[in-house]
């Protein structure tokens, strides 16, 4: 079920992959759910809902549930994206709590062209990039309570095994 306004679509091996991960331990242990995964890997959608599994001491959404909910997303839609001639990594993550999660919240990961477009250039000249990308939890009127900058390592792979050795 798309949480947000898209074009793409969730294709019957996009439906399994959702379900997939839905069932996955380290993801189910985050309380998250993912809600909508395109066909072609560029867009997911998560739920993060406030439960007795997210809920802290103070009755709102664990700040590690917060994070956790948002980890291992973009760094699987590069992997895929890219394909195999390129070595994926997380890198690191800053969030920013803004307010108090008090109800379910959303989020929306998005690799556009421009991303793929700057990622390959980057690797072209250099053999590896890192980027930035921002990942925003909100409700459904689009008030943002946390800001997640994720920091992604991307090589190339024939480099990065030269440098491993």
């Amino acid at each position: 079920m798309k949480q947000f306004k898209t074009d793409k679509k969730e294709g019957f091996n996009s439906k399994i992959r959702r379900l997939v991960f839905n069932l996955f331990p380290a993801i189910r242990g985050t309380g998250v759910w993912v809600s909508f995964i395109s066909e072609d890997w560029r867009e997911i959608h998560i739920r993060l809902p406030l439960s007795w599994r997210t809920r802290n001491y103070v009755g709102t959404i664990f700040g590690g549930s917060i994070y956790a909910s948002t980890d291992p997303f973009y760094m699987l839609q590069l992997m895929h994206v890219l394909g195999k001639k390129y070595v994926v990594w997380d890198k690191s993550a800053m969030i920013k709590f803004k307010r108090p999660i008090k109800k379910s919240v959303f989020a929306r990961f998005l690799i556009t062209d421009e991303i793929i477009n700057e990622i390959k250039e980057n690797v072209k000249q250099k053999n590896y990039c890192t980027i930035d990308l921002p990942v925003f939890l909100q409700d459904k009127q689009e008030t943002v309570y946390a800001e997640i900058m994720k920091t992604i390592y991307i090589a190339d792979k024939t480099f990065y095994k030269s440098r491993k050795k």
